[in-house]
């Protein structure tokens, strides 16, 4: 079959990590939290939250896109997270 026909094995989401990078006080990180948790919940992927307050080098490089959603450490989204396009990511 042709390279370009072959599909990569699809991923476990359980085996991915989604970061969630934000700052306290912050309604978009509320609510992409919520989100991020739910879908989570249903993929078994893990979340990790990251604080730029508490981190010289992601306030400079995200402060003005926070909330920043990343997949395995890729960036994937910033200021609204979309549930649909977040399990797609995931492999779900």
């Amino acid at each position: 079959m042709s390279p370009l026909f072959r599909r990569s094995p699809r991923k476990n989401p359980a085996e991915s990590t989604v970061t969630l990078i934000g700052k306290p006080g912050c309604h978009l990180c509320e609510v992409a939290e919520d989100v991020i948790r739910k879908v989570c919940a249903e993929t078994g992927a893990s979340l990790e939250k990251q604080d730029i307050t508490q981190d010289e080098e992601l306030h400079r490089k995200y402060w003005e896109q926070i909330p920043v959603v990343l997949v395995d450490g890729e960036q994937h989204d910033f200021w609204k997270v979309d549930p649909d396009r977040l399990r797609r990511a995931l492999g779900a």
